[in-house]
């Protein structure tokens, strides 16, 4: 059983159908990429799994768990915590406060959640920028408080949605590094990701989604010579391998 389980998952609005019988699933230590076209569903999984719609069918466990309508803060004390596009810090406040009210979500003693606030810091390169001010950051460090933030609230899995968007190829490099380094401790990941690269440099597996529908997963290699995903988005980008 996957720490995460997504079956027959479906979503409409209106007249459209976002996500079409959607199923997929992340195993523990696992980094899986989702990846597709603009409008092809990807965010709106992002906002079933972690409880900000409630899917028309289908079902999404987690540690063998249906999650399908908890509210999100409910699905985050049970371990997925995610990303926004557009990271909101609080602005007024210092980059450890921040991380420090999500450091709550595990603990009510300040003590406790100030060292685990340290080890997130440090994990995240955010170290040296505890006591500056979120709004003074550059967009590179307000992704990785968002990240920092997420990490606070103690996930077995984290959905990254776009964190490479905006930011330099310095700033990608030491975001992939900061990923790479938290799997390392263990925690699974689901990516939405547009540079392509960076998804198949960083995914063990990738899942691709077009019109709301699944149209292919397997590794990355697999994916980049599958001429569905070619056709739908990869084009002529570049596949790296991991």
């Amino acid at each position: 059983m996957g720490l995460l389980e997504v079956t027959h998952l479906k979503k409409n609005f209106g007249g459209l159908t976002a996500v079409d019988n959607v199923g997929f699933q992340v195993d523990r230590g696992e980094i899986v990429g989702l990846i597709g076209p603009n409008g092809s569903g990807k965010t709106t999984v992002f906002n079933l799994v972690s409880g900000f719609y409630r899917p028309d069918l289908g079902e999404i466990t987690f540690r063998g768990e249906n999650i399908c309508g908890q509210k999100p803060h409910a699905i985050c004390k049970k371990g997925i915590a995610r990303t926004f596009q557009i990271v909101k810090p609080l602005p007024k406040m210092t980059v450890f406060k921040n991380v420090r009210i999500g450091a709550y979500n595990r603990s009510s003693s300040q003590k406790i959640a100030d060292r685990s606030v340290e080890e997130i810091l440090e994990m995240t390169d955010l170290g040296s920028k505890r006591d500056e001010i979120a709004a003074n950051l550059t967009i590179g460090d307000q992704k990785r408080l968002e990240l920092a933030r997420c990490l606070a609230t103690g996930p077995e899995l984290l959905l990254l949605d776009e964190m490479m968007a905006g930011l330099n190829p310095v700033e990608r490099d030491k975001m992939i590094s900061v990923i790479k380094n938290i799997n390392g401790k263990g925690i699974s990941i689901l990516i939405i990701e547009h540079h392509v690269n960076v998804i198949m440099s960083l995914s063990y597996r990738v899942i691709v989604l077009d019109y709301g529908k699944k149209i292919a997963e397997g590794t990355p290699e697999q994916v980049g010579k599958n001429e569905d995903v070619i056709k739908a988005y990869l084009g002529d980008q570049a596949v790296v391998k991991r």
